[in-house]
């Protein structure tokens, strides 16, 4: 075989493959996406009831207040944060357990929650991994519940029906904790009393 052919054949195999691989395959993933989920395809987002985009399920937000369940504190904040200049920004702290910084946050973050009646769980006092999770244990949601039915005067059986309906199950029924997606329960209140 001559060198030319090996050339010409080499040209021909990479044109080949970049077609595949940077054309073909991810449009196929693209149009899949779109085809078959495509809420989660588009970001999973969530909308008001006016239409306006107001997040996503995938990604938590930071509340505030007391008719508002609590969110996972975020090492990031949500990006939220002025010198955060760009959002999709993750990870952990990577704080040491024995660092001063960490602890002094973690004691704050301890007294907040019992200064507004709340029995302290992991979850409202730790960061997860990527500093996005948008969900709560069970247990911090029922933690929440009589405060955020006392600022909002409302029955705490009825915020107990909200709080079901909206846990998310064990991933494939084994895998995982069930957990609170806390924009969409904090939007179901929202939805229940649209005039505050």
């Amino acid at each position: 075989m001559s060198q030319m052919r090996q050339i010409n054949q080499a040209i021909r195999s990479t044109i080949a493959l970049w077609l595949l691989t940077a054309l073909l395959y991810p449009l196929f993933m693209l149009l899949s996406g779109q085809i078959a989920l495509p809420f989660q395809a588009n970001g999973s987002l969530l909308t008001n009831p006016q239409g306006t985009v107001i997040g996503s399920a995938l990604i938590g937000q930071p509340f505030k207040g007391d008719r508002y369940f609590w969110s996972r504190p975020s090492t990031i904040d949500y990006s939220t944060k002025p010198e955060v200049a760009t959002t999709g920004v993750s990870g952990a702290s990577n704080l040491a357990p024995s660092n001063p910084e960490l602890l002094k946050r973690i004691q704050g973050d301890i007294a907040q929650l019992k200064q507004a009646n709340i029995q302290p769980t992991a979850d409202l006092v730790y960061t997860s991994g990527s500093g996005l999770d948008p969900h709560i244990s069970m247990a911090a949601a029922q933690a929440q519940v009589q405060r955020v039915a006392t600022a909002r005067r409302i029955d705490p059986n009825q915020l107990q029906t909200l709080v079901a309906k909206n846990t998310d199950g064990r991933f494939l029924g084994i895998f995982g904790e069930p957990g609170v997606n806390v924009l969409k329960l904090n939007l179901a209140l929202d939805a229940l009393q649209p005039n505050l």
